[in-house]
């Protein structure tokens, strides 16, 4: 997989997770410890993007 081709992967799978965690915020009932496993997964993602990028 070429480095392009891995860094759109990669933002593809940020996009999601920023979904994810905008609905999971919007939900009443949402649970906090799964809020914050999915804010921490996108934010690594974000740092790799950007390492990648660099």
């Amino acid at each position: 997989m070429s480095l392009s081709a891995h860094l759109t992967e990669l933002k593809k799978k940020h996009e999601h997770l920023s979904h994810e965690v905008e609905q999971a915020q919007r939900a009443p009932g949402s649970d906090g410890l799964h809020l914050s496993q999915l804010k921490k997964k996108k934010l690594k993602l974000k740092e790799e993007i950007e390492r990648l990028s660099a």
